[in-house]
């Protein structure tokens, strides 16, 4: 880590000290627990997709299989996952907001991901016979009908299908993620080294964490640091 990450580390570590007072040691277990299996080694981006249910199971999936971050892009519909549905988990879960697809593709490159496209269409691997060790991916699911973008088509570094062995031709967005983010997820913790969250991004998660679970936690710190940081 670097002096500033160094110095803010400690500044979280000084907070959730603090907050933990406030807190059951059963459920700062429980965070600190979830948070160890944490990852962005993988990520996902969904690309306009305007079904509230499925934009909350795809956050749901995303919280249950350990994927700390998700991407969105909005050009033609909001990401508004169901509140009925997505029941909270997207506390825990960062969602980054693009513009345009271009934009966050690129900023998925910026990062290292390799594009990943979802499509029945194309043969280049499955879940099975993808190469989770070769870097950092990210999954991108298109809208619900029409599937992925020409753009991300044009852009996709591999394509990933889920074989079918029916008549039916590809399952519904959300049960294709859940099918792949659980699959690919478990293949990263078994295969790759250095899949969990830094150290200085796991203190600052599990500080905003703490943040949202304790009751007027601002005010707590402000009493204590002067500053409600």
């Amino acid at each position: 880590m670097t002096n500033t990450e160094n110095k803010e580390t400690a500044r979280w570590r000084e907070r959730i000290d603090c907050l933990a007072e406030f807190m059951l040691p059963e459920r700062y277990e429980v965070l600190r627990r979830t948070l160890d299996m944490r990852t962005n080694y993988m990520t996902v981006l969904a690309e306009n997709m305007f079904h509230g249910q499925n934009a909350a199971a795809l956050v749901r999936h995303c919280e249950a299989f350990g994927l700390q971050r998700m991407h969105t892009v909005e050009t033609l519909c909001e990401f508004a996952p169901s509140a009925a549905v997505v029941r909270g988990t997207d506390r825990w879960v960062d969602i980054r907001r693009h513009a345009s697809t271009a934009e966050a593709l690129a900023a998925l490159r910026a990062e290292g991901y390799r594009i990943v496209a979802t499509t029945p269409h194309r043969e280049d691997a499955t879940p099975e016979t993808f190469d989770v060790t070769r870097g950092p991916f990210a999954l991108v699911f298109g809208t619900e009908h029409a599937g992925i973008s020409d753009e991300v088509t044009a852009s996709a570094d591999e394509f990933l299908r889920i074989p079918m062995c029916g008549m039916v031709e590809s399952l519904n967005v959300s049960a294709s993620a859940a099918i792949l983010i659980y699959m690919l997820s478990e293949r990263v913790r078994l295969t790759v080294a250095g899949w969990r969250l830094p150290e200085h991004e796991r203190t600052e998660i599990l500080y905003r964490w703490m943040c949202t679970s304790v009751k007027d936690s601002r005010e707590i710190l402000n009493r204590k640091f002067g500053d409600g940081l």
